[in-house]
């Protein structure tokens, strides 16, 4: 019989906590987002500060959660699939209606996009051979989109000609931070998968 002390059991952490309630608020955020800038329709009143209101309460969340997430110890699996979905959701829409209302050229949306969905399910992919944590290259490309956008949905950047030359700038930053971070995940994720072939029984 040993004489260790037992170590208790870890209980488990309930999907129903406070973080994964901000990261649920999020995603209910998104059609009363997509609404208020659809119902502005370009005229730059009321709706369209609603719509900028959303979206920055909802980028808010985003960092919250995470926050609580990690200080409370109330990270799970919901959380995990879940936050990423949110933020694609969120950033996802605003980038395609700005497209669809003419302000940012679709060909910015497309690549963005494509980046983004394509990293996700490459990380599901490579999740066999260990987890990519997110660098500080993705963290700055999160910030930077996030300040994009909300430049572009700000209605005085419409009306006030050096506001509209910051948020195509940023923009601009915004998207060769996102392809230079997307080339880096898609070499990561080559030398995980070639270090697991090398040593079969490790997983980083």
């Amino acid at each position: 019989m040993s004489d260790s002390p037992e170590i208790p059991a870890q209980k488990p952490v309930p999907n129903l906590n406070i973080a994964n309630v901000l990261t649920t608020l999020r995603i209910v955020m998104v059609p009363f987002f997509i609404w208020a800038l659809l119902a502005d329709d370009q005229q730059y009143g009321w709706q369209r500060w609603v719509a900028f209101g959303l979206f920055a309460l909802a980028i808010y969340t985003d960092k919250l959660d995470g926050d609580l997430a990690r200080s409370r110890g109330l990270v799970t699996n919901f959380g995990k699939i879940a936050d990423p979905i949110a933020d694609k959701l969120l950033t996802g829409s605003a980038l395609v209606l700005l497209s669809i209302l003419g302000e940012l050229p679709w060909w910015i949306t497309v690549v963005i996009l494509v980046r983004e969905w394509g990293i996700t399910l490459m990380r599901f992919v490579v999740i066999r051979y260990g987890v990519m944590a997110a660098s500080k290259g993705g963290k700055l490309k999160t910030v930077l989109q996030a300040v994009a956008i909300l430049l572009y949905l700000l209605p005085w950047t419409h009306t006030v000609a050096w506001l509209g030359v910051v948020a195509v700038a940023v923009m601009w930053l915004a998207l060769i931070v996102t392809l230079v971070t997307g080339v880096d995940y898609l070499v990561k994720a080559w030398q995980l998968r070639a270090q697991h072939l090398a040593n079969p029984g490790s997983k980083a």
